[in-house]
């Protein structure tokens, strides 16, 4: 352990004899590194956050065994560009080309620049991504024949087994390092966004061979019973089954930290509960009363629970940091018709909070987020502090002795004294942000500029946009005017008081405008 990360934790310990029951003695190692990633998964979804309907016992579990969050905050309302921020610190609307991805897109966090996981290879950890990656692949067309560069080993991981992108898109298929696997090569996978390749059967055609219907964006190939956004052909002995992925996702993460239990490593766990299309396995199919969407909460679950349990039959819960969030708000109905909607019932997927995933209204940015460290992260604590998924790059930083260049990681702040749950301060502010979807025939695709908003405290300023949408039933919160909303109050969002509060409102609005123009918001 570094000289720093000693002074760091002696003190914490210092100042949790004023704040907190005291925790153990400074760590002899660096903790290895565990980031579990939700995917769609709302504030309201977790029993730990007052869900009556569902019942998660093991990330209550993991809650009473550390600090849950009940102000963080994922960088956007949708996936691509908070996964985007997660791993550079960067808030994904400062770049282009940071909307949702189709599962052909060029890799748009590029080799050699400053990550998450670079960072903590650099402090001597090794580092593996298991699951969704959605941050593109290559540097345009890609071979998925070949050795399929730049990804994730290009940008500071050491390992990689994940899916291009997401259930949803082609290729449906699996990559270890650099290649697909279990490719068979007599069996070439072709894939295209914008005509169908091949002779295999697509949703919109063969809606007899189809699980469950889909709308006419996710109505292309059909790959094990379901239609997916984008034709692909070929690849068959190599493609996921989807109700057996989440098991095979699981053992490799196990694998991965047992290869590695002597550490510290950094695990991304990117998984893709609740995201569609929701096929559980049989283990939890029919299980919530609340249909797929219900069960494959369950399956998150349990899974989250069985990856706790390796690391303790390893000997290593105690010398891991864990920090578990969802990388946008929930949604219902999501393109397939799964009864998601039909079998809610009075689950309120985001908690008090309004609409959820594709909105900047609150529910598309609170998530839930758990932080857990056997002695460092204070147990059984509700945290009110404000914190973001940016802020993981920085706070991590401190925590293992590691500087940031002055040119990257450009809103990441170090929160490591919140992140322990020995401090309550956390951000003054937070931007949220999210991007229209417009569906067009059988595409889907983010259009138009960013919208943008601020959190200030209580506050919450929404940037005049466009008139109001919706997406998929979620509400995206756009007007043509500024909107403000006292949280602390109206945390539904349904009091603007902008007109009521002019001068707040430009004061607001003048504080974004500056983030924005000054291109960064760290010091």
């Amino acid at each position: 352990m570094t000289g720093g990360m000693t002074r760091r934790f002696v003190l914490l310990a210092g100042t949790a004899i004023l704040a907190a029951p005291a925790l153990a003695a400074a760590p002899s190692r660096k903790p290895n590194v565990i980031v579990i990633y939700a995917d769609d998964l709302g504030y309201g979804d977790l029993s730990c956050y007052g869900s009556k309907t569902i019942r998660t016992p093991h990330l209550d579990r993991l809650a009473a065994r550390g600090t849950r969050f009940v102000n963080a905050h994922s960088p956007s309302a949708t996936c691509t560009p908070s996964r985007y921020a997660l791993l550079t610190g960067d808030y994904a609307w400062r770049a282009s080309g940071t909307q949702i991805l189709p599962g052909d897109a060029p890799a748009i966090i590029r080799p050699g620049r400053f990550t998450l996981s670079a960072m903590l290879k650099q402090a001597g950890y090794a580092t593996g991504v298991v699951g969704k990656w959605h941050l593109g692949l290559g540097d345009g067309k890609v071979d998925w024949n070949g050795e399929i560069a730049p990804g994730p080993l290009d940008i500071g991981f050491d390992y990689g087994f994940f899916m291009p992108a997401t259930l949803d898109r082609v290729p449906t298929v699996l990559i270890e390092n650099r290649r697909v696997m279990n490719l068979d090569p007599a069996d070439p996978i072709k894939v295209d966004y914008k005509a169908k390749v091949g002779d295999e059967p697509i949703g919109a055609e063969h809606p007899d061979q189809l699980k469950f219907g889909a709308d006419p964006e996710h109505s292309n190939t059909i790959v094990n019973g379901i239609s997916r956004i984008g034709y692909m052909a070929g690849g068959n002995a190599a493609r996921w089954k989807d109700e057996e992925l989440t098991d095979l996702l699981l053992g490799k993460a196990v694998e991965y930290v047992t290869a590695r239990k002597d550490g510290p490593f950094f695990l991304y766990f990117a998984m893709n509960e609740p995201h569609v299309p929701r096929a559980p396995h049989p283990r939890f199919a029919g299980k919530s009363g609340m249909g797929p969407r219900g069960d494959t909460i369950l399956q998150l679950d349990w899974t989250v629970g069985e990856l706790m349990r390796r690391l303790e039959e390893l000997g290593i819960a105690d010398d891991t940091l864990v920090v578990f969030s969802s990388d946008n708000g929930p949604i219902l109905f999501d393109g397939y018709a799964d009864r998601a909607v039909e079998l809610a019932g009075d689950h309120r997927m985001s908690g008090p909070y309004r609409s959820g995933k594709y909105s900047i209204f609150e529910g598309g940015t609170r998530v839930p987020m758990i932080v857990s460290w056997p002695g460092q992260v204070r147990a059984g604590h509700v945290s009110r502090a404000v914190i973001s998924h940016v802020d993981l790059i920085a706070t991590l930083a401190a925590l293992v002795g590691q500087s940031l260049p002055a040119d990257q990681a450009v809103d990441s702040f170090d929160l490591l004294p919140a992140l322990l749950g020995q401090s309550e301060r956390g951000r003054d502010h937070v931007v949220q942000d999210t991007k229209l979807m417009v569906t067009s025939g059988t595409t889907v695709a983010s259009s138009g500029a960013r919208i943008l908003a601020l959190r200030a405290g209580d506050w919450k300023f929404i940037r005049g946009s466009v008139a109001p949408h919706e997406f998929h039933g979620n509400p995206i919160g756009t007007v043509l005017r500024h909107q403000l909303y006292d949280l602390a109050n109206d945390p539904g969002e349904r009091s603007d008081l902008a007109a009521r509060l002019p001068d707040r409102t430009k004061a607001m609005a003048a504080r974004l405008d500056k983030i924005e123009r000054d291109g960064r918001s760290r010091p």
